[in-house]
């Protein structure tokens, strides 16, 4: 079950996790831990004690994949998020985010979905992808500095942006409203749309929450594993939504001006 009922009685924490300013109504959004900050402390601590992410099965059915090893490796560590959320019905109710993929894998039962369809992105992605890999193994046999491995490092360089345009093609980012643009339309700020953007755990949950008419109350995101080699994340710390990949959609994605 993606949402677990929650009682979100007790201290609310009005620290603001994420932001963004909306191009269609001009206003800045924001979110805030709210009661999500206890939920997160408390999935932190799961995931500590199961050493694993894959938490709707027995111990004895746990997939090596999920192992929270990976996270401590050469990988490095992994944002994950909790929102606190009400259902239609009036009731609260918490759903949970990792980052990109775990180990590869980018769906993991209990945990929200990418805001790709997957269907579809691996229809595009896996035969461009093998192309891509195929043209570094020859770029690695020719020469170094030969016309011949000059072109293919070109070639690549225009199949690898090519595909990462259609790729953000396939996103379709929603508001509260529920209702939906394209990656493209939605982002805001200078410069292209970065790799891996609508892929972190806020955007992926408050698109759940979107798509399901569920009403976003407290957003926490916080770090799991070894330290980012820049040094700007930790084990066991609560970060705000980042402003590179997450606040230039986020604004959006907050908006509640129906029709704007």
């Amino acid at each position: 079950m993606l949402l677990e009922p929650i009682d979100i009685s007790g201290s609310f924490d009005t620290r603001v996790s994420a932001r963004g300013y909306c191009a269609r109504c001009k206003r800045e959004h924001t979110m805030v831990v709210g009661y999500a900050g206890r939920f997160a402390d408390r999935l932190l601590h799961t995931l500590t004690e199961k050493g694993r992410i894959d938490l709707e099965v027995p111990d004895g059915e746990a997939d090596p994949r999920f192992s929270t090893d990976y996270l401590y490796g050469e990988a490095r560590g992994q944002m994950f998020g909790v929102l606190v959320v009400r259902g239609m019905d009036g009731r609260p109710g918490l759903l949970k985010a990792f980052s990109g993929q775990y180990n590869g894998v980018w769906e993991v039962d209990g945990w929200v979905p990418p805001l790709v369809d997957m269907d579809r992105f691996h229809a595009v992605n896996t035969g461009v992808e093998r192309f891509i890999k195929r043209l570094g193994r020859q770029i690695d046999e020719a020469p170094a500095g030969s016309p011949e491995r000059e072109a293919l490092v070109a070639r690549r360089r225009a199949v690898s942006r090519a595909l990462m345009r259609d790729i953000h093609n396939l996103y379709m980012i929603p508001n509260l409203c529920g209702e939906l643009i394209s990656l493209r339309e939605a982002v805001v700020g200078q410069g292209g749309i970065p790799t891996g953007m609508g892929d972190c755990c806020g955007p992926k949950l408050l698109g759940y929450a979107a798509r399901h008419s569920l009403t976003p109350l407290g957003l926490a995101e916080f770090y799991v594993g070894r330290e980012n080699r820049s040094g700007t994340r930790r084990h066991g710390g609560m970060y705000a939504a980042c402003h590179e990949k997450c606040a230039r959609i986020m604004g959006y994605m907050l908006c509640e001006e129906c029709g704007a």
